[in-house]
């Protein structure tokens, strides 16, 4: 029987605590032990995005991070950031423009395009959207319709700020 280590973090504003495998992937432990499967498990090599999670406000790969680095971290999935309302309007747009089709890769989507979009400044140009969600592979949609669902929505959300659009 293998070691367990005891770690507490915060996933999506609620404090978390467990003993885990010291070799469980955070995305595993997400999954598994506290059962928020909408952070999918692709490559399991840090290729596809699938797994994309925001670890201190930083989107990261959770199958190349260990639960146990997670420790005292505050830890966001597509659950908590859709709950909060945070992406809402990310989420509309992917809809209608029909940006997800199977919907493996959506929610690893979501989170990396909602990382661009929280980045401040001008709306990306749609090089700089196609670059940054470059890391997760989409096979359903040609990436059009998603660069056009988060180009709308950055530049709705400078126009409401009074910035460019």
């Amino acid at each position: 029987m293998s070691a367990t280590l005891p770690i507490t973090l915060t996933v999506n504003g609620e404090s978390v605590s467990a003993d885990v495998a010291p070799r469980v992937p955070l995305v595993d432990f997400l999954r598994e032990t506290l059962g928020l499967t909408g952070t999918h498990l692709g490559c399991a090599h840090g290729v596809c995005g699938a797994c994309t999670v925001r670890v201190d406000g930083a989107a990261v790969r959770g199958c190349l991070m260990l639960a146990v680095q997670a420790d005292g971290a505050t830890v966001e999935t597509v659950e908590g950031v859709s709950d909060s309302g945070e992406i809402a309007d990310l989420q509309d747009a992917f809809h209608r423009h029909n940006a997800l089709q199977c919907g493996f890769c959506t929610a690893g989507m979501l989170m990396t395009a909602a990382e661009l979009l929280d980045a401040g400044g001008p709306p990306p140009e749609r090089a700089e959207i196609r670059e940054h969600i470059s890391g997760n592979y989409c096979r359903c949609t040609g990436y059009q319709s998603i660069v056009d669902a988060v180009e709308e929505v950055a530049q709705a959300r400078a126009a409401d700020k009074g910035g460019q659009a």
